[in-house]
């Protein structure tokens, strides 16, 4: 009678063996199925996609194309699973514990497509503000709010699917529940730890919106010049001149003067000063000056002038004043007048340039005049 008993238990756990087994494949059959037609559904959308925009003149199929690319691959296959989730034979135990973590993979992949779907818009948004063009004041305003606006959005998605990921266990919202009775003490904690983050915040908040700068204005501080490349929650990023960058706190800009050569527009006044003897024919010059930048791509052919801003003991200081379209052109083109100037005078007055006069008296003795009294003196 023992055998058959013994035998009858072997049977019964090779069965239940072969149940589970049969459970387990049909779970995985499902789940790879599933996989695979998530991908081939990502596959048929990116190509139908391209085949669309074959001439890659759709910046904003561009984007997408390129911005969903990764995320897709994830989240197709994880919807495909979720929709065939009620066909696996999983016992209930097995069946949450799965759904869960299914649940969870969704919801970081669905929020991986809602942050790259600001990026989208902002290719979009971009695409219509050319920054590249001369006069783009207009650009760089909506550019400057686009970045601190991309940026509180990317960072609400991820706090809110923090949240929703740690709410799915009930442990956490036990706990959650405690927290809000305590948020208003909390709150004042970490608002006094963390007083200046959160001077910070209202401060890129506040540069966003009133603007004293933007991307690609050109900034004159810390004794340095150069373009705003970012501005980030905490800070800015310069462009100097020479290809370094200068970071810079966010207070400062509301705390601190500086200079914005471009804050109203992007035209600009280039002043050159030359120094030359009293005897320099000043309308020669002026008219020297005119032919320089006559015909000059630089100019912007709104002022050209010439004037005698200052003399001193010996010399006569000339300010050549021309204006550019942009702060660049103004430098590129005050360093052209600056050496047409100076060429002009050695070509055509080598004798106006600076110079010291002297007269010898008695015993070889050399007495300095000075130029002004000199001019009277030959008059």
């Amino acid at each position: 009678m023992r055998q058959p008993t013994i035998i009858k238990e072997i049977l019964h756990v090779f069965n239940h063996l072969h149940q589970d087994l049969r459970l387990l494949l049909e779970t995985l059959l499902i789940i790879v199925g599933g996989v695979i037609l998530g991908l081939l559904l990502k596959y048929i959308i990116g190509k139908t996609l391209r085949i669309y925009n074959r001439q890659g003149r759709n910046a904003i199929i561009n984007s997408v194309i390129t911005r969903y690319n990764q995320p897709t691959r994830y989240f197709f296959p994880l919807l495909v699973v979720a929709i065939l989730m009620p066909l696996v034979p999983l016992p209930p135990k097995p069946f949450e514990f799965v759904r869960r973590i299914l649940e969870i993979s969704l919801t970081i992949s669905f929020s991986w497509m809602l942050i790259m779907t600001v990026y989208v818009l902002e290719d979009y948004i971009r695409s219509h503000y050319a920054i590249t063009k001369a006069d783009n004041i207009r650009e760089r305003r909506v550019l400057t709010q686009l970045q601190f606006i991309k940026r509180m959005l990317v960072l609400v998605i991820i706090f809110f699917t923090v949240a929703l990921v740690l709410m799915s266990f009930a442990t956490v919202r036990k706990i959650g529940t405690g927290l809000i009775t305590s948020a208003g003490i909390a709150s004042v904690i970490i608002g006094f730890a963390a007083q200046r983050s959160i001077a910070n915040l209202l401060a890129g908040m506040q540069l966003a919106f009133s603007q004293p700068i933007r991307v690609d204005d050109v900034l004159v501080l810390e004794g340095e010049w150069g373009r705003v490349e970012e501005i980030t929650f905490t800070y800015v990023v310069i462009g100097i001149w020479d290809q370094r960058r200068l970071i810079v706190p966010l207070n400062y800009f509301i705390e601190k003067p500086f200079q914005n050569w471009t804050r109203s527009t992007a035209q600009l006044l280039g002043a050159v000063m030359i120094y030359t003897d009293y005897t320099l024919p000043v309308e020669e010059v002026r008219q020297a000056l005119k032919r320089i930048v006559a015909d000059h791509p630089l100019w912007d052919k709104r002022v050209c002038v010439l004037q005698v801003t200052d003399s001193k003991e010996r010399t006569m200081e000339l300010r050549a004043l021309v204006s550019a379209r942009n702060s660049s052109e103004a430098f590129d083109l005050r360093c052209i007048v600056r050496e047409e100037l100076i060429k002009f005078i050695q070509d055509k007055y080598p004798a106006c340039l600076p110079k010291t006069r002297s007269e010898l008296v008695g015993n070889n003795n050399f007495k300095i005049i000075p130029p002004d009294v000199a001019a009277a003196g030959s008059a």
